[in-house]
């Protein structure tokens, strides 16, 4: 383990997307902490729900005859902690493994309290992301607000036990984990799990009365493919999934996806046709940050839409955002 620094330069943590977009504002949010216990959703498989509560993510823990899976750990070593104590309640003296869903820190930037007490897993895009981004994310994080800042004290970086480059099966005893490496999409190492072809754990790839998160960050990250996140969300619908563990949210079905899937395709296709109409960069993301908040009225997070229309021009023109 190695301790992970914010960047003192020109980093993540400085920047916000031209045209004046910045993420949401978390400072009066409740304090970022995994509360709870988990709730199962069919035999062996459970969830710590993450409330609603900003930066909380929901939490898979699925336990079979021989071993368990901790799927995420929450922000920091102190969530990651609450969550190993919750999965050994479930697990007993089972074998543990974890993987996380993607780099982010509040998906992942827990692993530290798992190393030693579990076999930890990442796609190998993911290990190499982490590597590259890690420190930039914490030091974005860590300026949100002082209670985001305190989850992340003493946090370190973990590499993991094992990794895999396509698709990993693991047998939990009973139970079946398939872990496929997706990016990328909402980040360019993204990864999902699916449990006995019924149960799917998204991450940020699908959230529940949310507007998706298109971390567009130019120079600094520039990875995320909404083009590719509709195609992964047409893949995953293909697996029929019957309950769906978005990253944020209330756990659904499979109409989820299709809700998050309508709203990818409608940014995609606003920014095409206002662009091929001459209008600007900036024209089009506030045409269209207009046009998704009377649409989908009862989503959170709406400071995200403008993050999206600029991820796809970018992504059809090559241009950085302020081009």
């Amino acid at each position: 383990m190695c301790p992970v620094e914010p960047l003192s330069n020109d980093s993540i943590a400085d920047t916000g997307p031209a045209g004046g977009s910045a993420p949401p504002d978390v400072r009066d949010a409740p304090p970022p902490v995994v509360r709870g216990e988990p709730v199962e959703l069919c035999a062996g498989v459970f969830v710590i729900p993450d409330n609603r509560v900003p930066l909380v993510p929901n939490i898979g823990i699925v336990v079979g005859e021989r071993a368990a899976l901790v799927i995420d750990t929450g922000l920091g070593p102190r969530n990651g902690a609450r969550v190993l104590d919750r999965a050994r309640r479930l697990a007993g003296d089972r074998p543990l493994y974890l993987t996380t869903t993607h780099f982010h820190p509040e998906h992942g930037f827990g692993a530290q309290a798992f190393k030693g007490a579990a076999t930890i897993v990442y796609n190998r895009a993911q290990r190499e992301e982490l590597r590259r981004k890690g420190a930039g994310y914490t030091g974005m994080f860590a300026g949100l607000g002082p209670h985001v800042a305190a989850a992340l004290e003493g946090v370190e970086s973990v590499d993991p036990d094992m990794v895999y480059t396509d698709e990993a099966e693991i047998d939990l005893g009973g139970h079946i984990a398939v872990l496929r490496a997706s990016g990328p999409a909402h980040t360019g190492s993204d990864q999902t799990v699916l449990i006995d072809g019924r149960v799917l754990f998204t991450g940020d790839l699908v959230e529940t009365r949310m507007f998706p998160i298109l971390p567009y960050f130019p120079p600094f990250d520039t990875d995320v493919d909404g083009s590719g996140w509709i195609a992964l969300l047409d893949r995953l619908l293909a697996d029929e999934p019957e309950i769906v563990v978005p990253g944020h949210g209330e756990v659904a079905d499979a109409g989820l996806i299709r809700e998050v899937r309508g709203y990818l395709d409608h940014v995609r296709a606003e920014t095409r046709r206002l662009r091929a109409d001459g209008v600007s960069v900036d024209d089009a993301a506030a045409r269209i940050d207009r046009d998704a908040r009377a649409r989908w009225a009862t989503w959170d997070n709406p400071e995200w839409i403008g993050f999206a229309a600029r991820a796809f021009w970018h992504a059809d023109t090559g241009v950085d955002a302020k081009g």
